[in-house]
């Protein structure tokens, strides 16, 4: 029996385009002989076909029309790796349309219109393949439609952007501040020159939401999840968070209550002893738990050329086994009715304030006073640091669980108190116990 011709249209060449491209033309010999399919590159995508490439690519391969691609009807499968919402999601859509088979690493797209491009694809008898759109060489997708879908998924704590990862590890263990840690992160690579969508946290709000839908079964979309970046943290909450036995990580928290879905990304203070807290680095993480399966935890890069790659790279494999076996990919869990995705304002969970007061006497007891009247209450007070010129003080304040509109409505109060001077930071402690169990 011949091998089966997958003829691959692929719509990008940059970072992760090139992987895929080289995996494609450098590992075709080996795909063919041990999964009887023989992968070729049809045609590519790009904006200048004058560019050098890392790996060699015939010129009539290379194009600037989409319609090269899109139009082609000898080419079965388009791979894209363009990334953004527009002109990714129009080019996505014409290709399910034209009876092509989807495999996409864009986790925006995804993120947005999933479900219309998967509804799509099975009006036109086609498969759509996102593995490599959360967590990069990390397998997620497959491991919640396959491995955890006879479990009751209670909730995902994750580390799913690197770059912020490497930020922060970088101001935890070097002391260095945030521009410093960024600057380091984009000359290295880690981080794009226009770092937005990681440092605000949108890239893991992104993520979140498919991770979300899958393991929940209720349609989770990006504008649902708040989320809150990395950007107003110093090398003083790091060291602060260290003494108390804490860990400071972006993380994504996704859990399912009886009144809605949970669903959140934001700097948090981690314990130690915690799995989560020792993901340091360009390494991600993500934590599942399961009723049957208990807590798993999946570790590994999240990001990269290759690592990337590596996912696109499997699903076109697993299509192309798929397609000799005569079989579909498109089962999908029913969409449950009746989930809703909570406020962040519904949260309760403990807090970490660093406040830089007045240095003198009753100050504590004001700021104890508007605690106290919003129902919070104070688990530990640390003074840090004195400023005898300016005559202020810095202090660290734990509370024990509280409503976030409690918390927001007393930082309100606190920034008109005369003798309260900043509010530095308020970050959210993640005990790993659901926010609704007092």
């Amino acid at each position: 029996m011949k091998p089966l011709q997958l003829r691959i249209g692929l719509l990008g060449l940059g970072t992760v385009g090139g992987g895929v491209a080289e995996f494609v033309i450098t590992r075709a010999e080996r795909v063919t002989r041990l999964f009887d399919c023989h992968l070729e590159l049809a045609r590519a995508l790009v904006r200048d076909r004058t560019k050098p490439r890392p790996v060699e690519i015939p010129s009539s391969v290379l194009t600037t029309d989409p319609q090269d691609v899109l139009g082609d009807p000898t080419i079965d499968v388009v791979v894209e790796v363009m990334g953004g919402e527009e002109p990714a999601l129009t080019y996505m859509g014409a290709a399910l349309q034209a009876g092509k088979h989807l495999v996409t690493a864009n986790k925006e797209v995804m993120a947005k219109h999933g479900r219309r491009l998967l509804e799509l694809a099975a009006q036109h008898n086609v498969d759509v393949y996102y593995e490599a759109s959360v967590g990069g060489g990390l397998p997620l997708i497959g491991p919640f439609k396959r491995d955890f879908v006879a479990n009751h998924i209670s909730s995902v704590r994750a580390i799913i952007n690197g770059t912020t990862n490497y930020i922060l590890t970088r101001m935890s263990q070097e002391g260095i501040d945030f521009r410093d840690a960024l600057a380091e992160a984009q000359r290295l690579g880690y981080a794009e020159a226009d770092p937005f969508n990681d440092i605000s946290g949108l890239d893991a709000a992104y993520k979140l939401a498919i991770l979300s839908s899958l393991a929940f079964h209720t349609e989770v979309t990006p504008d649902q999840i708040y989320h809150q970046g990395i950007d107003t943290l110093t090398a003083r909450d790091f060291r602060y968070a260290r003494e108390l036995g804490y860990a400071i990580k972006l993380l994504a928290i996704a859990r399912e209550h009886p009144s809605g879905i949970e669903a959140r990304v934001h700097p948090t203070l981690v314990p130690h002893q915690q799995l989560l807290s020792e993901v340091n680095g360009v390494y991600n993480a993500v934590e599942i738990e399961g009723d049957l399966v208990g807590q798993v935890l999946l570790y590994g890069r999240g990001a990269g050329r290759f690592p990337t790659a590596s996912a696109v790279a499997g699903d076109l494999i697993d299509l192309a086994r798929n397609i000799r076996k005569g079989v579909n990919n498109r089962t999908q869990a029913r969409i449950e009715a009746g989930n809703r995705v909570l406020s962040i304002q519904e949260l309760d969970t403990r807090y970490y304030f660093r406040l830089t007061v007045s240095d003198e006497p009753g100050v504590l007891a004001e700021i104890a006073t508007v605690f106290g009247s919003l129902a919070i209450s104070i688990a530990a007070f640390i003074q840090q640091e004195s400023d005898s010129e300016r005559r202020t003080a810095e202090i660290v304040l734990l509370t024990h669980r509280a409503r976030e509109a409690s918390v927001q409505e007393a930082v309100r109060r606190l920034r008109v108190l005369p003798r309260v001077r900043e509010i530095g930071s308020l970050l959210r402690i993640e005990d790993g116990r659901s926010d609704r169990d007092a």
